[in-house]
């Protein structure tokens, strides 16, 4: 499995490479910039991109940044994603923090409430670079009205299906399940068994996803408003939460983990194999099905919407660019934020990442690229369609940490060891004091 990975991943590499002529990544990277910065303003430039993939892109655009211009050089610092924020938070409190972070969308408006990120405001009258980005994730920016971090990349979720299956049972390949039951009747169909053993999934909601998505689906908002109402123990959420039990049942529990243990290996995923015919998962899991079944026949849609006229809700996230509160060198910062959220930086990400990036110009720009294959395009430009669909869950600040007493009382359900109503009124009730702890603080 590790060999094969490895192939892939030095084969992308060779391809980054072969496009970028004269390129350094890495260390060499560091010291050209240091040798550069003579006399010039050096901006510290931290990510967690430090694979064989995402740092020579990443480098790449801060290489062509530096020679846009002659006053600023910015340095690429690369710090493990279990350390950035910790290092970060760790640097602000010392008075000596990078000049450019990236970080959690979600997390952007808290960040600015405890004063780790800067405003962003005064740059904005300058330079109102708002229009670029989809709507849902330029507002996740904003505390008090004021933005402090500019959208870089996201995501979405989307629903990969077989097409072979499809037709192999009688489905149409070229119409997927738009609704919660029409999602059970195709999935009822595309069961296989032998027996009492499944030689083919047709689906369960919570591989790939938590119920966490299924909810926002099903309402169309988040657990906790911006103002701090608490909207978990809801009609819908129990129908929901139902709707995932029956799942559950239907298939019971060694079935569920036995199949999850695959999918956790990623080159043993069973949608590969066809043992487990529709998935939910980010555009992103293309990748892996480009790598380790490239001759898989599958077809995308959006997620289907809990009855006709729901809504096809999905999820997202993200990650930011921040000025870090202390930044020794903030209006060097916004200039080279400027140049990576711009058109060319970001599509230019989006092609080699095939990542999702947050400019809308550039997002629609990397579908129709020369530059992808026709079917990652195919992919791509659903993944681009379904943004309006897609909502962010920004934490509420009356409640940054809810989740921590709502998983448990969830996971308390599909244990069996909570019916879901005492579960979901149980959590109404903890986060409901919660927020107001919070408030009296």
């Amino acid at each position: 499995m590790f060999k094969k990975r490895l192939l892939f991943s030095l084969m992308a590499v060779l391809l980054v490479l072969s496009g970028c002529a004269g390129f350094q990544t890495g260390k060499e990277n560091e010291v050209a910039a240091e040798a550069d910065a003579e006399g010039k303003v050096v901006v510290d430039f931290w990510t967690f991109w430090g694979s064989e993939i995402r740092r020579p892109v990443i480098e790449k655009i801060v290489e062509d940044f530096n020679k846009s211009q002659d006053e600023i050089v910015v340095k690429h610092t690369f710090v493990p994603w279990g350390d950035i924020w910790t290092k970060e938070l760790a640097a602000i409190a010392a008075g000596d923090p990078p000049d450019v972070v990236i970080n959690d969308i979600n997390a952007t408006a808290l960040r600015g409430q405890k004063k780790q990120a800067m405003n962003l405001s005064e740059f904005l009258e300058k330079d109102d670079i708002s229009a670029r980005f989809y709507p849902e994730l330029w507002e996740a920016t904003l505390y008090e009205g004021d933005s402090y971090g500019i959208p870089f990349n996201t995501d979405t979720r989307i629903l990969y299906y077989n097409k072979d299956a499809f037709e192999e049972v009688g489905l149409n390949p070229e119409q997927p399940p738009k609704t919660w039951d029409e999602l059970k009747e195709y999935a009822a169909k595309l069961d296989k068994k032998n027996g009492d053993t499944y030689e083919r999934l047709g689906f369960y909601p919570l591989f790939g996803v938590n119920y966490d998505v299924w909810m926002l689906n099903g309402s169309g908002h988040n657990f906790v408003s911006p103002e701090g109402e608490v909207q978990i123990d809801t009609e819908t959420n129990l129908e929901t939460l139902n709707w995932l039990l029956e799942w559950k049942n239907h298939y019971g529990e060694n079935v569920v983990n036995s199949v999850k243990s695959q999918i956790d290996s990623q080159q043993a995923n069973p949608f590969f194999t066809g043992k487990l015919a529709m998935f939910v998962n980010t555009p992103t899991f293309y990748t892996q099905i480009r790598d380790y079944a490239p001759d898989l026949n599958f077809g995308v849609a959006m997620l289907p919407e809990k009855e006709e006229g729901s809504g096809h809700t999905s999820w997202g996230g993200g990650f930011v660019a921040e000025i870090p509160e202390g930044s020794s060198h903030p209006e060097e910062a916004w200039e080279f934020i400027k140049h990576l959220t711009d058109k060319e930086a970001q599509e230019y990400w989006a092609v080699k990442n095939y990542d999702n990036v947050a400019n809308t110009e550039a997002a629609e720009a990397a579908a129709k690229s020369p530059d992808m294959p026709e079917k990652d395009q195919v992919v791509y430009q659903t993944a681009v369609d379904n943004m309006q669909n897609t909502l962010l869950t920004p934490f509420p600040l009356a409640a940054p940490d809810f989740p921590t007493l709502l998983n448990p009382e969830i996971d308390n359900v599909l244990l069996g060891k909570k019916t879901p109503e005492q579960a979901l009124k149980d959590a109404q009730a903890a986060v409901e004091q919660l927020v107001e702890e919070n408030k009296s603080k």
